[in-house]
């Protein structure tokens, strides 16, 4: 079963997909640009710290890629979005745990910090429960388009009988 088109373009979820990589986007963009901004050492691994994060001119310019990937995503939209926001924030997660190995040591190439690596699974879990948010539960409401998807037959409306014939008028 394939969920990529099963959203409705017009429903509610879409925005919250959207809103979603959008802020997170910005987020990320504004601390590229200032790490930018500031000149840093492209592979410094020791890094400058810019709005309470180590970072260097490698992070700034992976953090402008990852922000203009989460901002597309806003701009398209719907399904997209929630797909983007659900791997960017899963890449996230892995950054961190790969990043925390690698703290202290010479292969720290976008100069991570504690406080980097905690950022990175924070934002990583926020983004991904973004694109998440109402396609991923054990409890979806029957008029969720992703329940209905998995559950055709109990989807489709019940035949109309005499009496709910009657009832309606």
């Amino acid at each position: 079963m394939d969920l990529r088109d099963e959203l409705p373009l017009d429903h509610r979820l879409a925005r919250v997909y959207r809103y979603g990589a959008g802020l997170c986007g910005a987020a990320l963009l504004v601390f590229g640009c200032l790490g930018l901004a500031d000149g840093l050492a492209f592979f410094s691994t020791d890094g400058q710290r810019v709005a309470g994060l180590s970072s260097n001119g490698l992070l700034s310019l992976v953090s402008i890629v990852t922000a203009a990937v989460l901002i597309t995503g806003a701009v398209i939209g719907g399904n997209t979005a929630s797909t983007i926001n659900i791997v960017v924030g899963t890449l996230f997660v892995l950054s961190g745990f790969v990043n925390l190995t690698l703290l202290d040591s010479g292969a720290n190439f976008l100069a991570f910090g504690i406080s980097n690596v905690i950022f990175s699974f924070v934002m990583g879990f926020v983004i991904a429960t973004f694109g998440m948010y109402g396609r991923v539960s054990s409890r979806l409401p029957r008029d969720n388009p992703y329940w209905q998807a998995r559950h055709p037959h109990a989807a489709a409306p019940a035949p109309l009988t005499t009496t709910t014939r009657r009832s309606l008028g």
